[in-house]
């Protein structure tokens, strides 16, 4: 299913290679990006995902490839949202601490991967497989089951959820690391 690759790629950058390359690209000299404001997603109540209450009794293939279609975008919308901030949060501790590129890259990793970020990326891979197996379950019915797409669906706002609490770790993690 082409749209797995697309939503695993996605979140994919949002792992610690995307992370220790925003780190890098931070120090390219001349380097501007936008510095968005950021939006903290609220943390889910309960990381589980709920079938919708009324779930039609009927739907199409296509409905599947969309709703994929519209987390991958969601996914990358949050990347895009968070990525420059973030960046230009690291640019600045990387000035207080006057690192050199070298140390920049192995002092800043720490922000991007610990064990709290490791449990939330063994999550999106959880999700990210049970969203593939739905996925192409559903595409490649005979008969679809909406009920199957309301679960996929629901797993699908897990998953941005989950790594808007990351992102939201993350950046609470490097404020706190600003501020002293």
């Amino acid at each position: 299913m082409g749209r797995k690759m697309r939503i695993t790629g996605v979140v994919a950058a949002g792992g610690l290679g995307l992370m220790l390359a925003v780190a890098a690209q931070a120090l390219a000299p001349g380097w501007v990006g936008p510095v968005a404001a950021q939006e903290t997603p609220p943390a889910p109540p309960n990381a589980e995902a709920a079938p919708s209450a009324a779930v039609p009794a009927t739907c199409a293939r296509s409905e599947f490839e969309s709703a994929v279609d519209h987390a991958a975008e969601a996914l990358r919308d949050l990347n895009n949202r968070n990525r420059p901030e973030f960046q230009a949060k690291l640019r600045k501790l990387k000035e207080k601490r006057a690192w050199n590129d070298d140390q920049f890259l192995k002092e800043a990793a720490p922000y991007v991967k610990d064990d709290q970020i490791a449990i939330y990326d063994a999550k999106t891979n959880d999700l990210l497989a049970s969203i593939s197996s739905m996925g192409q379950e559903g595409a490649n019915a005979k008969d679809p089951n909406c009920t199957v797409l309301a679960e996929l669906r629901g797993l699908m706002q897990v998953l941005i959820d989950t790594q808007g609490t990351k992102w939201t770790y993350m950046f609470k993690k490097l404020d706190d690391e600003l501020a002293k």
